[in-house]
């Protein structure tokens, strides 16, 4: 019995050694004056806590995942970006090794409700194309309906190919896109879509086109032009946030401008976030409702204090406490 169980272990560790992985980890390391072994201080790549992923310590990666993990949430959308990375890294080591690297597209669909971080995300992308040798520029140019549609037939066209062109090495991010479709085939929102797929030829890998807006709206505009949806590879769901992240979003918006929620205020704050998700009657706005919270709120303690404090200074502690009746609903 001995015998058959070694060489069932046997065999079980040949197939390990030949069963193909299911990721990829570069992972260079140094050893250190004891014997064991670190991931190198000097532009190595360490393992990404909790993801498998290998992440360079240093260089351009090391800052845009430093941005990535400042947002809250957004595990899927911090998954994707990094196989961008990953693949715009594995393309320039195969043009490198003298094979074929042909370029893909990278226009993309950001799907999901106000205050996700769709925007910010953009701006990163942006940085991490330039960054990576894809785009030139890198920078970011936002728009809506407004700024592509024009007053009048041919106006539109004109006014869509400008910001191309001034999107050209760049980002250019198109909010709230399906109101371009919205009018029917005699609006002018349709000459805009044409003019942007007509540009997504003509300017082939000289700018991304990023098409932002509510998961519903957007799925319904892909409809409307059977060739869209091929032209966008890249889609990305921007989930609303929880309760608890929308917590840690308001504490972390507080502390950048020296400002401390107190518990009592918190639990109130919290009590206000789960009516508000449950009742709003529109899309709810998730980090942009509490950055409006904690705005209000600091407009109401200056009032307090002013108040309780008419002729003589709070303490710095005081100047900095939110306290729960400073807390109000919109």
């Amino acid at each position: 019995m001995n015998a058959r169980a070694g060489k069932e272990n046997v065999r079980d560790t040949a197939a390990a050694a030949i069963r193909p992985s299911r990721q990829i980890n570069i992972i260079l390391r140094k050893t250190d004056s004891d014997g064991a072994s670190s991931p190198m201080a000097g532009g190595g790549y360490a393992e990404g806590t909790g993801s498998g992923r290998a992440l360079p310590q240093s260089g351009p990666w090391a800052e845009w995942h430093r941005e990535l993990e400042r947002m809250v949430g957004l595990d899927n959308v911090k998954e994707l970006v990094y196989e961008i990375f990953a693949l715009l890294q594995v393309t320039q080591l195969r043009h490198e090794a003298g094979l074929q690297a042909q370029s893909h597209v990278y226009h993309m669909i950001f799907k999901g409700n106000p205050g996700t971080g769709k925007t910010t995300v953009a701006r990163l992308l942006a940085k991490l194309f330039q960054g990576m040798g894809l785009l030139a520029k890198g920078h970011l140019v936002e728009v809506e309906r407004a700024d592509l549609v024009g007053e009048y037939i041919g106006h539109t066209a004109q006014k869509t190919r400008e910001l191309v062109k001034k999107a050209l090495g760049g980002v250019l991010f198109v909010d709230e896109a399906y109101s371009l479709a919205r009018g029917g085939e005699k609006d002018f929102g349709k000459e805009a879509i044409d003019t942007l797929v007509k540009a997504m030829e003509d300017y082939k890998n000289q700018f991304v086109l990023i098409l932002a807006g509510y998961t519903l709206e957007i799925e319904g505009f892909l409809l409307t032009n059977p060739g869209l949806p091929s032209r966008f590879p890249i889609q990305m769901e921007f989930p609303d946030y929880s309760v608890d992240q929308l917590i840690q979003i308001a504490e972390g918006m507080a502390k950048d401008r020296d400002y401390t929620l107190l518990p009592q205020t918190l639990f109130k704050l919290r009590e206000l976030l789960v009516q508000e998700k449950a009742e709003s009657i529109y899309h709810f706005s998730n980090a942009r409702f509490v950055r409006n919270v904690i705005e209000r709120a600091i407009r109401y303690q200056a009032v307090r204090l002013l108040s309780q404090y008419p002729s003589g200074s709070p303490g710095k502690q005081e100047l900095m406490a939110l306290r729960p009746e400073d807390v109000r609903g919109l």
